[in-house]
């Protein structure tokens, strides 16, 4: 640290976290609060009905480039006419894409014979025209290790999302209201982003030289349509076992489990992924640092969002969709598992080895097919414990296959996440114990008093079992988490 290299390094990943995080729950206190209006007003059938459309967009979004322009993030140089060729070639492939889409919508609106399927892809195929402006000028601020900027774009766009989608609800425009809001927010992130890094707006489609970066584009795009098997097979196969009501209860409740793992976890994701890349030979150390910062706040949140599952629903949605009560406590075990495996695809991408991320997508998306369509034969409850066995067999494959490529044992991920594993469980067993004693009272009031109690006890818990992790996330968030010897790689103190 003699030249102060590690320390500025390690105060710009700590920038990059806050910024990159913080703004997220920012962004979502204004997404959540005008989504749980919405879900007040929509029935249970519209997003049925948007859940089946999501199926095609998810698929087609898993090709729209961002693998490409992330490969930018792995460039020591990168010149204007780099940016220019691939904005050339984000361009011709999401025109592409919202091409196919306009065309097949007929088609799957066919296979969940749903007409109305059709009439929204077509209208959602216009969020491919946003898409090369959002991803390279994502890729181009990454490069900076600069998430502040973005920050502020997405506040704002998701400010312009949450005023389109609660006029759309109160106007009664139904399930259009789904479709109006993601249009109206990305058409704002895409203006704001290119304007923060100041992104190219003339592409080039001549691609010499830039053979490199579709090759790593490419890899992370077939990832991307595993992952898309894997995520998204328990809907197609929901689409057409269960009713458009059914459908719309389990995937609200699943869209309230994901919340974290889908949310707040990606951010994390971003910016270890840049500060993977910038010190790429420092594997391990780095990942067990990420993993503990973020199990240390996961694991109270799926074990919290468990046990309060019957009072946190009525209140945040309403008595109507009383029906996700008993998935939640079986989703969160699932979710759990899932936050943990999506930590390692950084890691093993920053070190140039894309093929891992990709053979273990390939796997997820035989063994969560397999598991939907098992569970399919037990109903919506079904498809949930379909999560919790898929999820356990492929993170058991994730930590076999990532770990050994960056160096992790078996004995540090244990070490990383049993602490904080055990002191959310006996939180979880805590404030069960108190709303089965407590006395007949309002919902919102034993939520208001569950979760401050769960709070107390699983800080105390760990306080006792494990003092260094709270020491150790208060090193971080003091920007005081450079080791002496070693600098801090990741969004935490290494070990």
């Amino acid at each position: 640290m003699a030249d102060g290299k590690p320390a500025t390094f390690a105060a710009q990943v700590r920038s990059a976290v806050i910024w990159r995080s913080g703004s997220q729950i920012g962004t979502q206190i204004v997404s959540w609060a005008s989504t749980l209006i919405v879900i007040r007003l929509l029935a249970p059938q519209d997003y049925g009905l948007f859940a089946m459309a999501q199926v095609m967009l998810v698929l087609l979004n898993t090709m729209n480039g961002y693998g490409l322009a992330s490969a930018l993030i792995r460039e020591e140089e990168v010149t204007e006419e780099r940016l220019r060729q691939t904005l050339g070639m984000l361009m011709l492939l999401n025109g592409g894409l919202a091409l196919i889409q306009f065309t097949a919508a007929p088609l799957v609106a066919m296979w969940f014979e749903e007409p109305q399927v059709a009439n929204l892809l077509r209208v959602q195929s216009l969020l491919y025209l946003c898409i090369p402006f959002c991803a390279l000028s994502h890729a181009i601020l990454s490069r900076r290790m600069d998430f502040r900027r973005p920050a502020q774009v997405r506040l704002v766009a998701a400010i312009a999302g949450a005023g389109t989608a609660l006029t759309g609800a109160l106007s009664g425009w139904g399930v259009w209201t789904l479709v109006a809001a993601p249009l109206v927010m990305l058409l704002t992130e895409a203006i704001g982003m290119t304007r923060a890094a100041r992104t190219p707006v003339i592409p080039i489609f001549r691609f010499e030289g830039a053979g490199h970066i579709a090759g790593f584009g490419g890899v992370m795009t077939m990832t991307q349509l595993f992952w898309f098997v894997q995520s998204q097979a328990d809907v197609m196969i929901a689409g057409r076992v269960l009713d458009t009501h059914d459908l719309g209860v389990y995937t609200t409740g699943l869209f309230l489990a994901q919340l974290l793992a889908a949310k707040f976890v990606p951010p994390i994701n971003e910016v270890a992924y840049a500060a993977y890349s910038r010190q790429p030979e420092i594997g391990a150390p780095a990942l067990l640092a990420t993993i503990r910062l973020v199990m240390l706040v996961a694991l109270p949140a799926y074990a919290g969002l468990a046990v309060v599952a019957p009072v946190l629903v009525p209140v945040l949605l309403g008595e109507h969709w009383i029906e996700i009560v008993p998935l939640l406590p079986i989703l969160a075990c699932a979710m759990a598992m899932m936050t943990l495996q999506i930590l390692f695809a950084p890691a093993t991408n920053a070190r140039g080895v894309p093929m891992a991320a990709l053979r273990i997508t390939m796997i997820g998306s035989v063994v969560m097919t397999s598991a939907f369509y098992i569970g399919s034969h037990f109903g919506i409850e079904g498809f949930a414990w379909a999560w919790v066995g898929g999820m356990a067999v492929l993170t058991i494959a994730t930590v076999r296959l990532s770990g050994g490529i960056i160096g992790l044992r078996i004995e540090g991920l244990a070490r990383a996440i049993l602490p904080p594993l055990g002191a959310a469980l006996a939180m979880a067993a805590g404030v069960a114990l108190l709303l089965h004693l407590l006395p007949a009272v309002p919902d919102l009031l034993a939520l208001a008093i569950a979760v401050p109690v769960g709070v107390g006890l699983y800080l105390g818990i760990l306080h006792r079992i494990a003092p260094d992790r709270i020491d150790e996330a208060l090193r971080f968030a003091r920007n005081r988490g450079e080791s002496e010897e070693e600098p801090a790689p990741a969004p935490a103190p290494a070990e």
